[in-house]
Order: C-alpha cells, then sequence, then structure tokens
C-alpha cells in the first residue's frame, strides 16, 4: 500500500492584502500555509483602499466578493474639479457599475485584513516573525527554504508578498534596480464625516491632487498627493503642510483637514517602472507591490495583488507540475501588470503637470471629454476593472471570460 502522500506546504513572507489572499486561496485548494509576518500585529498601516470589480471577482472565488460589495458607499454622482469646485469631469456610481459589472468599494484597509484574516485557521499568522529567503528551491527537486528567528521552515512553495521593499524580490532578482521614486508623496487620513454633504470627487490642481471619498461606516477617507523631493517631511507635522498645500481648496477640502489627526500619514511613491524579467524562480514567486509596484493614480495597487493572489492559486492547483505553474503564472501575469504600471505613470505625469497653461489644457481637455460622453472618462479603466479570474465563481455567468466552464471544486495542492 503506497505511504499518504504528504501535504504541500507553502510559506507566505508578508501579511498584507495580496499575502493574506494568498493563503486563504491556496488553503481552499489543499495547501498547509503558514504566513510570516514581521510586525507584531495584522493592524495595517494605512487608510482607505478602493477595490474595483476586478478585485471584487477575484475575491469572488474565496467567498469574499458579495461580503466586500456590502461595503460600497458611493452612491449617485461624483467626478472631477478643480481647486475653485468647478467640475471638470461628472460620473455616476450607476455607471460605472454597469460598465465593469460592479460598484467601486471604498474601505478601510484594517476592515479589508479583518475580513480577509478571519478566513484563516488561527495559528496561520505568525506576527513578530520575520522570514527570509535562504534557498529558492527548485521546482522539480530541492525545497525552498525560510529562515526565521524560530529556525529554518522547508516549503514547497514560498511567496514573496514583502511589498514594495522586498528581500524576497532582491533575493531572486539581486541585478534588477527595483522601485524608483516617482516624483509623488501622498497624504492619507480617515476622518468622521463633515456636517455637510459632499459628492465624492478627485480633485486636481498644479502638480497636486486631493480626494475626499466616503466610508461605509460614516467616516470619510480623504487622500492627496503632490510633487515633492524624495524624503521630505513637513518641520512642524503633515497636518500644517496639507494645510498650506490645500488649505484654501473647495468644500469640503479645508473642513476635512481641519479634522484630520495631528500625525497624518505621508509616504513618498516609488513605482517598478522596468518590470521583472519573471514573477518566480524555482519554487519562489512574487506578488502584489514586491512584484510590480506602481504609483495610485489608478487605485489598482492592491487590487492587482489581490488578482495575483487568485489567480496564483489557480495556477497552482491545476493538475500541471509546480514549475509548469509558476511559470504559467508568471506568463499571464507579467504583461498585465507591467502595462497598468506603465499606465499609472502617465496619469501620474498628467496629475504632475505644474505650469499654468499645461494645466489649462489639462483641465480643458478633460471638460471636453466628460461633456463628448461620461462614458468616455470610465474607458481609462476598459481592460482593467473588467478583468475576470480565470475560473468561473458564484457571481459568474455559465461561462467565465475564457468561455470555459467554471467548476469551483477544489483540487489537490501538488508538491
Amino acid at each position: 500500500m503506497p505511504a499518504p502522500r504528504k501535504t504541500a506546504h507553502a510559506v507566505v513572507v508578508g501579511s498584507g492584502i495580496g499575502g493574506l489572499t494568498a493563503a486563504v486561496a491556496l488553503r481552499q485548494h489543499g495547501w498547509q500555509v503558514t504566513v510570516l509576518e514581521r510586525a507584531e500585529s495584522l493592524e495595517p498601516v494605512g487608510a482607505g483602499i478602493g477595490l474595483a470589480p476586478n478585485s471584487q471577482r477575484a475575491l469572488d472565488v474565496v467567498g469574499l466578493g458579495d461580503e466586500i460589495r456590502g461595503l460600497a458607499a458611493w452612491q449617485g454622482a461624483g467626478g472631477m474639479r478643480n481647486p475653485a469646485g468647478r467640475w471638470l469631469s461628472r460620473t455616476d456610481s450607476s455607471a460605472a457599475a454597469e460598465r465593469f459589472g460592479g460598484p467601486l468599494v471604498l474601505v478601510h484597509r484594517a476592515t479589508l485584513i479583518d475580513r480577509i484574516a478571519r478566513r484563516l485557521p488561527e495559528g496561520t499568522v505568525r506576527t513578530g516573525c520575520p522570514g527570509e529567503l535562504a534557498d529558492a528551491g527548485t521546482a522539480g527537486g530541492r525545497p525552498a527554504r525560510v529562515t526565521t528567528p524560530d529556525g529554518d521552515i522547508e516549503a514547497d512553495l514560498v511567496i514573496g508578498a514583502d511589498g514594495i521593499h522586498s528581500a524576497v524580490r532582491r533575493a531572486l532578482f539581486p541585478a534588477h534596480p527595483g522601485p524608483t521614486y516617482s516624483g509623488l508623496t501622498t497624504w492619507r487620513v480617515v476622518v468622521p464625516a463633515p456636517e455637510l454633504p459632499f459628492e465624492p470627487h478627485e480633485t486636481w490642481g498644479h502638480g497636486s491632487l486631493w480626494g475626499t471619498q466616503p466610508l461605509k461606516d460614516g467616516r470619510v477617507y480623504a487622500y492627496a498627493a503632490a510633487t515633492a523631493p524624495q524624503g521630505g517631511k513637513a518641520p512642524d507635522g503633515e497636518k500644517a503642510e496639507l494645510l498650506r498645500r490645500f488649505g484654501d481648496w473647495h468644500d469640503p477640502v479645508p473642513g476635512i483637514i481641519a479634522a484630520a489627526p495631528k500625525s497624518v500619514l505621508r509616504n513618498d511613491v516609488h513605482h517598478m517602472i522596468r518590470p521583472l524579467p519573471a514573477y518566480h524562480r524555482g519554487r519562489t514567486v512574487l506578488l502584489g507591490d514586491a512584484a510590480h509596484a506602481m504609483a495610485p493614480t489608478l487605485g489598482q495597487g492592491g487590487n492587482q495583488a489581490i488578482e495575483d493572489a487568485i489567480v496564483l492559486a489557480h495556477h497552482t492547483a491545476t493538475g500541471l507540475d509546480l514549475g509548469a505553474g509558476l511559470a504559467a503564472y508568471s506568463a499571464e501575469r507579467q504583461p498585465r501588470t507591467a502595462a497598468i504600471v506603465r499606465k499609472s505613470a502617465q496619469v501620474a505625469r498628467l496629475m504632475s503637470l505644474n505650469g499654468a497653461a499645461a494645466v489649462a489644457v489639462r483641465d480643458a481637455l478633460m471638460s471636453t471629454v466628460s461633456r463628448l460622453g461620461p462614458g468616455l472618462v470610465l474607458r481609462t479603466f476598459d481592460g482593467i476593472a473588467d478583468w475576470r479570474p480565470p475560473r468561473r465563481t458564484y457571481a459568474a455567468g455559465a461561462q467565465d471570460a475564457h468561455g470555459e466552464p467554471g467548476a469551483q471544486e477544489e483540487r489537490p495542492a501538488r508538491r
């Protein structure tokens, strides 16, 4: 009688949105999963995140899509404005939902992390436990190995989900230059809703941007970006810096700044304009910012990490050998994410225009496009927000995007 087959073991380095989604998806395919997190808790550093229909459909695969859709708060009109308050373009939440098959959902990152982490058994995530890739392994033989303070772990698969400054990426591709500074810095806050109602908006100024978006719990997520030297910090605090840069913009911007805490999150934006040659080597694979850091101007960083996780789980549970599965993941994800990195950079350059004449032309173009048809503005997200996962989900029709009948049965993981 043959010996029982060993359950394949995956180690995820990093417990961000992509890493946790990958852990949930892999477990549903029969993997044993360990998530290593350097921080002492899962409390995420961040504020809000926009989940577009593409990532919601990805979350359908692990049974979370409808739960996330239930957190949608944007109803009615919104659009883009200039700092004086003039609308440059208008759109409607129903138009976006109709075009892309779902609403835009703004959630607090802590809420999203909690909803995903709940799907994992207790003990799956080891906090206060950094992991360092010691050996990427070979797909057809030698296991990968991760070093931790508690000792080494051998794994059939290692997933580098350790963010923009990924140590796993540097270990796999030491000659790659990694992310570069985009020229933008960002600020993010979550505050109580202002007394007067407002329409969700993103406002573009001279080399600067402000966004105000409602959350389901009644609070407001606000974000700002501006061209600035790398590594800059305001000597009197970031709230004061926001006041200097945006304090005379249209309502509700001044009130949002006034309600902001003293400790406003500020982060320089780095992106990976030069793509990696692949997203895997041996038994080790990258996802999310570790693989394709991008500017936040299309709001797709977290969305693409979720897509990565679902596609990776699909290709490591299709009956192919592990090497073929990881190669298929790289081949599918690298071109798509590299294109979104480039498109995000293009939008960042458009937002970064600073000269009066260039800004006037840009704003006039936005207004003209909006008058010709609101759908033209939404076309920016064609090919992005309309993405569908490689397998049919409970929210899909009779066939998936590839015309294949979509069975959701679990398949055994492969070593």
